[in-house]
């Protein structure tokens, strides 16, 4: 089974979710979002394909799908004359927006990202690794590049669709350095938790 035990009402969401914004999104034409859903469902294509194998926290799962929702709300949700992802949720400066409902997004989105990440270096790495200063480093920057890849996403909804809201170089710097944030986070969660030491790659279906 590509499906574990607990993980039914994930995919029963997700299939949810994306089905309503891609019904919604494609109602209105807007392309922008068509592509971020099937980005989605190509991300999540490869985590079915290796569930089984990789063995996948639940609680990282859920946090992929409430990334997707608040992810799909922030472009459809109106707000005023702009929709969700534009609002100021707590105004902390004068020269730049911050900080957005966008910004919170990427916050949760990264630093989901980057247990993700700690999750697949564990079985790389050697029992006896017991550097936490070194570790944090390597986890914290796999989910920074997460982030990269997805600001790349982005600069491809640019180029294919002209009309996108996605914002210029200010923009691109505030998510990444609300990408940063989601990672320190993530990485102190990690610690508090008590990072464990690196566990066995879980054995094939073959022995």
């Amino acid at each position: 089974m590509l499906i574990r035990r607990g993980q039914w009402p994930i995919l029963v969401v997700n299939a949810v979710y994306l089905a309503v914004a891609g019904a919604f999104y494609g109602l209105r034409g807007n392309h922008e979002f068509l592509l971020y859903i099937g980005v989605i469902v190509l991300f999540f294509g490869l985590i079915l394909a290796t569930n089984r194998r990789v063995q996948y926290p639940n609680g990282v799962l859920w946090g992929l799908t409430v990334w997707g929702v608040l992810h799909m709300c922030g472009g459809g949700v109106p707000v005023g004359r702009g929709v969700l992802y534009g609002q100021i949720l707590i105004p902390l400066s004068k020269t730049y927006p911050v900080i957005r409902f966008d910004q919170v997004v990427h916050v949760i989105g990264f630093g989901v990202a980057t247990l993700m990440m700690d999750h697949l270096l564990r079985p790389l790495l050697r029992p006896d690794l017991g550097r936490w200063t070194a570790l944090s480093i390597v986890v914290a920057m796999a989910g920074l590049g997460v982030g990269a890849l997805n600001e790349i996403v982005e600069f491809a909804a640019v180029v294919l669709v002209p009309e996108t809201g996605v914002g210029g170089y200010v923009n691109t710097s505030l998510d990444l350095v609300a990408d940063l944030a989601g990672a320190v986070l993530a990485v102190a969660y990690l610690r508090i938790r008590g990072w464990r030491a690196p566990r066995t790659a879980p054995e094939s279906a073959d022995g």
